[in-house]
């Protein structure tokens, strides 16, 4: 049975490794820590398929400490007791190099079952993650460890390491194996930087190649349907999700309609229709605000065509809202102000409701006689000074007029309003 080319084609020295030049290139602190068989606690977090595990297995290859791996989605507390029992044996005379891939999963007290071996270093930690380290990794043992952030492969890199599982294959063949011209570039660039997603596409293209004239060859159609949709990094409940909302919300906010539509469609090409519908709503009240009030009433309109719709006619509603959001005037005022009004009243800013404000008034039977409300529609332009806010908060502002045409006029008409009653 053929070795899984995904194994075969794994690097044995770093200088193989395709991407990662920030942390690997020459003189670099990981590089350093691993040429010169450093024993420290490291995170590597990224995505899949970008040479977390190859890393890791280099660095054991330095190092005089047995090599123990568990993956955190299969194993449990005791199997880290198991590990730390070999602690100090002949088992593990020189400590024990634990690779714990997918750490994320392992729960508080499964992350603090190391710390005590990590403290005093009979236990080297190489942990790997797909998520941000910094919210799912216990503190104490994040804080005993050294960060390093894989990045997705450029396609040029990932190039290198599709030819080479490609020679690879052609060598094993019992039939030449031959390409289209471009496919081993259009199979990188489909992998979203995922090597190991680019090297299984290069294996099934193999198995599954036409035999013309005696051969075997690859079209690009054929690499096509395997590498479709293949670039898309998404994981509902995972960072890729909220990093493409977050990117579409800044650059609605950056008002670039461009970008605005390509994270849509990232969204939308993922199946995942609620989350832009409503982070487009969220966009309408914070960051259009006041400055165009009916962009939320328009945008409202389009997220309820979108819903009643479906995909794939639900992108033209949703295209249009977040071309409408991009293009139109920014005002976050009312944001800023009730942020500013939570915090007071989080603070314990409270303070009583002005008598004349309260639902049983001060000028009523049968309560101390005071102040009374004034109804402002009784008098003149529908406005009378008098106070609203409680005794404790008197003066304090907490809406400040945005700078657009908008919120603008609203404002010169109410300081000419008010003026009027200014001493």
């Amino acid at each position: 049975m053929d070795k899984p080319l995904a194994d075969e084609i794994r690097p044995k020295t770093l200088d193989e490794v395709v991407g990662q030049r920030h942390l690997l290139a020459q003189g670099s602190v990981l590089r350093r820590i691993i040429e010169g068989g450093v024993n420290a606690n490291l995170i590597f977090y990224g995505p899949s398929g970008t040479g977390k595990t190859t890393v890791a297995n280099l660095i054991a290859e330095k190092t005089n400490r047995r090599l123990y791996r568990l993956n955190a989605t299969t194993a449990s507390l005791q199997d880290i007791k198991d590990i730390i029992a070999d602690v100090g044996t002949l088992m593990a005379p020189g400590g024990v190099l634990l690779y714990l891939d997918e750490i994320q999963y392992f729960n508080k007290k499964q992350q603090q079952s190391l710390l005590e071996f990590m403290e005093n270093g009979s236990i080297t930690l190489i942990a790997s993650t797909t998520e941000n380290p910094y919210f799912y990794v216990y503190g104490a043992l994040l804080s005993r460890s050294t960060v390093f952030e894989f990045k997705p492969v450029p396609a040029e890199e990932a190039e290198k390491a599709v030819l080479r599982g490609f020679e690879i294959l052609r060598g094993r063949s019992e039939q030449p194996l031959s390409w289209e011209e471009g496919v081993p570039l259009q199979i990188a660039r489909a992998c979203g930087g995922d090597v190991r997603k680019a090297i299984n596409a290069v294996e099934l293209l193999a198995r599954s190649a036409k035999t013309v004239d005696g051969a075997l060859h690859i079209s690009a159609e054929d690499a096509l349907q395997v590498a479709q949709r293949s670039a898309m990094r998404y994981d509902r409940d995972g960072d890729a999700h909220f990093d493409l909302l977050s990117a579409l919300q800044k650059s609605i906010r950056g008002s670039d309609p461009d970008a605005a539509v390509y994270y849509l469609g990232r969204l939308l090409e993922a199946g995942d229709l609620l989350s832009p519908c409503r982070r487009l709503l969220v966009i309408a009240a914070e960051d259009i605000g006041l400055a165009y009030p009916q962009a939320i009433v328009v945008t409202k309109a389009c997220v309820d065509s979108a819903l009643q719709l479906g995909l794939p006619e639900a992108q033209l509603p949703l295209a249009q809202a977040a071309i409408l959001l991009a293009t139109a005037p920014k005002s976050n005022s009312a944001h800023d102000a009730i942020i500013a009004a939570r915090a007071d009243i989080r603070a314990g800013k409270t303070g009583d409701i002005p008598r004349h404000l309260q639902n049983v008034h001060a000028d009523s039977a049968g309560v101390e006689k005071g102040p009374g409300y004034k109804y402002p529609h009784a008098f003149p332009d529908h406005y009378t000074p008098q106070q609203y806010l409680p005794d404790s908060l008197r003066g304090t502002q907490y809406y400040e007029y945005g700078p657009n045409k908008t919120e603008q006029t609203a404002k010169a008409y109410w300081d000419a309003i008010k003026g009027k009653y200014k001493k």
